[in-house]
Parts: structure tokens; sequence; C-alpha cells
């Protein structure tokens, strides 16, 4: 089975929660799908896995427009 740094898995899970406000473990990821995405960058790696799991991306711009945020 393939050891996970932990290094790159903070790395990994600080880039999962910029894209899809998730952590691997918010994802359901084992260390069997860690693995998988364990030999690329953690930023690619965490777009890659968001692309093959169909995740929606967050929305970075806050408010979102049209939303009334004034008293």
């Amino acid at each position: 089975m393939t050891r996970i740094d932990g290094d790159w898995l903070e790395a990994f899970d600080e880039a999962m929660l910029g894209f899809f406000a998730i952590d691997h473990a918010d994802a359901g990821m084992d260390e069997f799908l860690l693995g998988c995405y364990a030999g690329i960058p953690a930023r690619e790696a965490a777009l890659a896995f968001g692309e093959d799991y169909d995740l929606n991306r967050v929305d970075t711009f806050w408010p979102p427009p049209g939303l009334n945020v004034s008293s």
C-alpha cells in the first residue's frame, strides 16, 4: 500500500478546501484512493480528483452576485 506523505496530504486538503470546500475525509477518500493521486502535486491532484468525481467548485466571490447582504 502507498504511504501518503503528511506534507502532501496537508497541501492536498488545503487545495480541496479552497476549490471544493471539503477535505479528503469529507470526500470519503481512503488510503488507496489517495495513493492514486499522490504521484502528482497536491494542487493538481485536488483539481484532478474534482474533475474525476464531478465536484462543483466553490464560488470564490462573496457575496455572490444578486445576494443582498445590506441591512
